[in-house]
């Protein structure tokens, strides 16, 4: 990630033969590559860039975006409630440009395995390119379909859906994820979660939650410590649920005592 004196960014895979053009001047990538994270490097101008190791903030933010993004604030909570790390299977719908995406196969690592259906295929194609050039492409499976068809996979770990009408899909979770695995949805109204409330109720579902997450960001002057005059509030609400476990019927045991036996058990 390579910083201007203005703060604006710019993001690339290292390729010495590249030489990045910008409004300061140029920056040959080479030198880029030779003086590494955290060193400063001046355009043939003069104007002094900073080089960084972007983090999965930065990733998430700098996304090319044809649609509203899934906001880090909402991005943290989702990623610790589905209890997503190395190794984890999840599947995902409504990929969008695949800030969530990104964050997911970020977290799984290279053993776990992202499933990300999208039905749109021009958004199917924006999130692969995305991911593709975080580095991300190889822990996730994009699938071009609607989930109306269900889902592909068996007994994933988790499952998160951000489509618009998550309660005609939800006959299809049980097939997919394991008994007893976590659930998630964005929407945005407050209608929306009223009638998804309702269905999760009828289905196989328990431990419902429903939130929403604030951020207020403060203007960082030692002297003038206020808030912003801007505030990123409402982006969606968040609902939780896990997959109630399988009811499994456990035979009682036979002591030898029977009606009418007066016998000692063994």
């Amino acid at each position: 990630m390579l910083v201007s004196p203005k703060g604006k960014r710019y993001f690339r895979i290292l390729d010495p033969d590249e030489i990045l053009n910008t409004n300061d001047g140029q920056l040959q990538m080479q030198k880029v590559m030779e003086n590494g994270f955290g060193s400063r490097l001046a355009t043939h101008l003069g104007k002094t860039y900073t080089v960084l190791k972007p983090t999965l903030y930065d990733l998430i933010k700098s996304v090319k975006r044809r649609t509203q993004i899934i906001y880090p604030k909402d991005i943290g909570y989702i990623i610790i409630k589905l209890g997503i790390g190395p190794g984890s299977r999840v599947v995902e719908s409504g990929s969008g440009s695949g800030a969530l995406t990104t964050a997911l196969a970020w977290f799984v690592g290279d053993r776990g395995k992202v499933y990300s259906f999208e039905r749109r295929e021009e958004f199917a194609n924006l999130c692969r390119a995305n991911l593709e050039r975080n580095g991300l492409a190889s822990r996730v499976e994009i699938i071009n379909r609607d989930i109306d068809l269900g889902f592909i996979q068996k007994e994933v770990d988790a499952l998160f859906l951000d489509v618009r009408t998550p309660w005609d899909y939800l006959e299809h979770i049980p097939e997919a994820l394991l008994p007893g695995g976590p659930v998630g949805f964005l929407l945005p109204t407050v209608n929306q979660v009223s009638m998804l409330l309702e269905a999760l109720e009828e289905g196989p579902f328990s431990s419902v939650e429903v939130l929403e997450i604030l951020v207020r960001r403060y203007k960082p002057v030692p002297e003038r410590l206020r808030p912003e005059d801007r505030m990123v509030a409402h982006t969606g609400y968040l609902i939780f649920a896990r997959l109630s476990p399988k009811s499994v019927e456990i035979p009682l045991e036979d002591d030898g005592v029977h009606e009418g036996d007066d016998s000692e058990p063994f």
